[in-house]
């Protein structure tokens, strides 16, 4: 598995259904100067699959306050991810989603992303790319293990605090919580407060 960390995100264009129902060729570079947060599914019509989709699309907003594209991408064509949207989701599709449903039926993106297992269908890979079009973080699960929306957000808030304010985010940071000064001066404020106490 590659660490793609602290690299510039692999290119691509592609096919994609956009939110308004339209296909439509998306390519990654059209987004620099936006966070992107970028994942992968194994395939349409699954189980595990559409909960994340749906769980991502449903938190879209949020997402996009803090000036964040999401991208989904998946092995299945742009006709199959439309055919999904027009599946109700109390019958297994999607139905309508906030950010474009990417086609990678040739699979260079994942393999780019090195998330293509040898049967031909991605792992669930995601990856959050900065404005410069550097990924900073990358997580990926296997097939029966869905991801946390709210982890996604939480790492978005803190790679734009850090940014913002040049302090880093320990265990568990929640929006609002101390950060740390990286020196070895300054930040033993925070674990004299942290860890007062505490052997």
């Amino acid at each position: 598995m590659s660490i793609l960390v602290q690299k510039e995100a692999p290119d691509f264009t592609a096919q994609a259904v956009m939110p308004s129902g339209e296909f439509k060729e998306v390519k990654l570079s059209d987004y620099r100067g936006k966070h992107v947060l970028l994942f992968f599914w194994p395939l349409d019509f699954t189980f595990v699959c559409p909960t994340e989709i749906i769980a991502f699309s449903d938190r879209a907003d949020e997402f996009e306050k803090l000036g964040v594209q999401i991208l989904g991408v998946s092995i299945d064509s742009h006709y199959t991810h439309f055919a999904w949207t027009n599946t109700p989701r109390d019958k297994g599709g999607i139905g309508k989603v906030k950010y474009p449903l990417i086609a990678d039926l040739s699979k260079k993106i994942a393999e780019q992303y090195d998330v293509l297992l040898e049967g031909g269908v991605a792992l669930r890979g995601l990856f959050l790319i900065d404005k410069e079009g550097v990924v900073r973080h990358q997580v990926v699960n296997d097939l029966p293990l869905g991801r946390s929306v709210d982890e996604a957000l939480r790492m978005v808030q803190a790679l734009q605090y850090f940014e913002k304010n040049g302090e880093v985010c320990p265990a568990n940071w929640k929006e609002g919580a101390a950060t740390i000064k990286p020196t070895v001066d300054d930040s033993k404020s925070f674990f004299e407060t942290e860890y007062a106490g505490k052997a």
